[in-house]
């Protein structure tokens, strides 16, 4: 058996803070030294995250890295940087960085990342130092995407429709993010100028180096709490059968994406680490469907994937989740 692992968490009072805690506090072999907080700091993580009393005494620190052998950091965008270059780690500890900070440009430089996609990456992550989780909708529209581009078979521009539940947009309130603003609402948003496009391109390019299409992404904000559905199209003169013969091929190794030949709905995967995937042809048009839990697959629960790589565990360790299901 492995060796148990010491693990701190910055940013623990947060949404993907929240999720990491309660996915590392039931994995047998991680202990949670610290979880950082600047607004919550000397509470009993349990006073916040009231899901997990009885699971843990732990109180919110201002920080202890030098116990840790692997820090997560659940910062919001931009402060994952200022937070490294204000307290810079000891060279043998192992970082994974949920925040969009080091997603781009990944491999290159002294100060090189690795781009935590295990279903692309899962090789260079089990010798990495450095993760960079990547992006929720990034991760559902790849997931979708991946196995054709390992063909070279996406030589048409791809159309995304992708809607998110309200934790997609964190734990600071917005008028966007209001109770009465969101229930029962529906809206787009960032219109083809989306974020995560550039990571998902990132990932495709590495895959189909002469990809020269374009991804028209329309992200939209859904009246539901967790995860993401993306419907996906593009015209292909791939049979069905050979479409499904790649997505299977290609995923056999990889526990957490799985093909559906039946329609699929959200609950599925709510809280699951998991990706399922339809896929269906009307005429020369592939139609997609993907969908994962935005603070699981397309966070949290990702990047306890990507630290069981780094540590030799098995990929599902602390990840065997129950779907809600109804």
């Amino acid at each position: 058996m492995k060796k148990p692992i010491n693990a701190g968490i910055i940013g623990g009072a947060g949404y993907t803070g929240g999720e990491t805690l309660r996915l590392l506090i039931n994995h047998d072999l991680v202990h949670v030294r610290f979880s950082h907080s600047v607004s919550q700091t000397g509470k009993l993580v349990s006073d916040i995250h009231t899901d997990l009393l009885g699971e843990t005494t732990l109180r919110f620190s201002d920080g202890e890295t030098e116990s840790a052998d692997v820090l997560f950091l659940c910062l919001g965008h931009g402060e994952a940087k200022k937070y490294l270059a204000s307290n810079p780690p000891k060279e043998d500890m192992k970082i994974i960085d949920l925040s969009q900070d080091h997603r781009l440009n990944v491999g290159k430089g002294i100060d090189s990342w690795t781009y935590g996609l295990p279903e692309l990456n899962r090789e260079a992550i089990t010798k990495s130092t450095k993760i960079s989780n990547p992006g929720c909708f990034a991760t559902c529209i790849q997931l979708a995407l991946l196995p054709l581009a390992y063909g070279s078979h996406l030589n048409a521009d791809v159309h995304v429709s992708a809607t998110t539940g309200s934790t997609g947009a964190g734990q600071n309130q917005t008028a966007e993010t209001h109770f009465s603003w969101r229930h029962n609402n529906l809206s787009p948003y960032k219109i083809f100028t989306h974020q995560h496009l550039p990571e998902i391109r990132q990932s495709l390019l590495k895959l189909q180096p002469n990809l020269a299409n374009e991804i028209h992404f329309v992200a939209l904000r859904g009246s539901f709490t967790r995860g993401i559905l993306a419907g996906i199209y593009l015209e292909t003169s791939l049979s069905i059968d050979q479409v499904q013969g790649l997505y299977r091929a290609y995923y056999t190794s990889h526990p957490f994406v799985h093909i559906s030949e039946k329609a699929i709905d959200l609950k599925q995967v709510i809280n699951t680490n998991k990706c399922i995937l339809h896929l269906e042809k009307q005429g020369t048009r592939l139609f997609i469907t993907s969908i994962i839990d935005n603070l699981l697959k397309g966070a949290s629960g990702q990047a306890v994937q990507n630290m069981n790589l780094m540590f030799g565990f098995e990929e599902n360790s602390g990840l065997k989740l129950k779907a809600s299901a109804f």
